[in-house]
């Protein structure tokens, strides 16, 4: 079996949400003054590859290590939109250009904005990154999906009543969100679907957690 990498990295100072602290990475021991290597993270649990669960969004909602981790792997179908403009908006119209026509239930939905490949901390990836509408996650929920993904911070963009909108309703439907992809370029020529996987690490009661997210070509 050959996997195919789709996260991205963590490390000192890693583009992230600006929302959240910034990111730290620390030597705390080091082999040149003692006989062991090891590092101190500093870091929110929705830095990198990682994925929402409910309780992100909803009061009283499903904790990351709650869901079963059978959920995590599945059918996932690559949505191309690449070239869509700064602070462009991801409606159901663009997005069913880039799905199939005939969208099986409970497959999972990997957007590809292109802005994965433009990671680092600047005005425009941190501020300006296409978001999904409302209307498109109410379009999403219709066709009963089980997860959406996107090579981003975040699915809404830096718009925070959009933001919230379209976390909510996917959110509160028990569909998780797979955030800060990284799509290499050979995913954009394999046929679709193909096997998912992004196993949430063990954060006992926490809203999300970091993963790594991959493709299985058996």
């Amino acid at each position: 079996m050959r996997l195919i990498d789709l996260s991205q990295p963590i490390f000192h100072t890693a583009p992230n949400c600006p929302a959240h602290p910034l990111v730290k990475s620390e030597v705390s021991s080091s082999h040149d003054k003692a006989e062991w290597c090891w590092e101190t993270l500093t870091l929110a649990s929705h830095t990198g590859s990682h994925i929402d669960a409910p309780l992100h969004k909803i009061a009283g909602g499903t904790p990351i290590d709650e869901m079963p981790l059978e959920g995590f792997v599945g059918s996932a179908y690559l949505a191309d939109l690449r070239g869509i403009e700064p602070q462009g908006k991801i409606t159901s119209e663009l997005l069913a250009k880039a799905l199939p026509t005939d969208l099986p239930e409970d497959s999972i939905v990997l957007m590809a904005t292109g802005w994965g490949d433009m990671r680092e901390r600047t005005s425009k990836w941190l501020y300006q990154s296409p978001r999904l509408t409302p209307e498109c996650a109410e379009w999403l929920i219709e066709r009963q999906i089980r997860g959406l993904g996107v090579d981003h911070w975040g699915i809404g963009g830096w718009d925070g009543a959009n933001d919230a909108a379209v976390h909510t309703l996917l959110l509160g439907k028990g569909i998780w969100i797979v955030e800060e992809l990284h799509i290499p370029q050979e995913v954009y020529t394999l046929p679709m679907p193909q096997t998912f996987m992004a196993l949430p690490i063990n954060l006992k009661g926490h809203s999300g957690a970091w993963c790594r997210p991959v493709l299985l070509q058996n």
